[in-house]
């Protein structure tokens, strides 16, 4: 074995491609390429062009998805990453801390789908005027002078 083979052995090992990191992430390798693309991952390239990924980023990708799902943007999860030093996947410490820095952002949201949730079948305040219920709850569209929007389920009284 040579020198340049026992080196490409051991980037092997230590490194992923596209599609093992995308089987093992349970995401496309579009999904990749596009946190790639925004910053959020990094990969390194072979002599041919291919992308070979740190194992580490496995974790880094697992992160952006649960803060997807926590329903962050793509910004906030940028900004998250990008507080970490050196540009490092988070440790167990990092992500403590990040999501405690989420949790006020969460209980609103819970608290909205809550109010959602509770008022699906009546009026939301949107000022349509279309459901039965609107000329008893918005009658004149009085939601109207609050904002645009759901003005209700963000939290305004009925």
């Amino acid at each position: 074995m040579t020198e340049q083979d026992a080196e490409m052995t051991q980037i092997d090992e230590t490194m992923l491609t596209i599609g093992e990191l995308a089987a093992r992430a349970g995401v496309a390798t579009s999904a990749l390429r596009f946190y790639e693309s925004e910053g959020l991952i990094t990969s390194e390239r072979t002599d041919v062009g291919h992308r070979r990924f740190l194992r580490s980023t496995l974790r880094r990708v697992s992160f952006i998805r649960v803060a997807q799902q926590l329903g962050l943007s793509l910004d906030d999860i940028r900004s998250s990453l990008g507080s970490l030093p050196d540009g490092r996947t988070p440790t167990r410490e990092d992500w403590t801390e990040l999501s405690q820095a989420w949790r006020p952002r969460l209980d609103e949201r819970i608290s909205m789908l809550e109010r959602l949730r509770d008022r699906l079948d009546g009026c939301i305040g949107c000022g349509c005027l279309s459901l039965e219920a609107c000329h008893l709850f918005n009658s004149g569209d009085r939601a109207a002078a609050r904002g645009t929007g759901a003005r209700f389920v963000v939290g305004d009284p009925i």
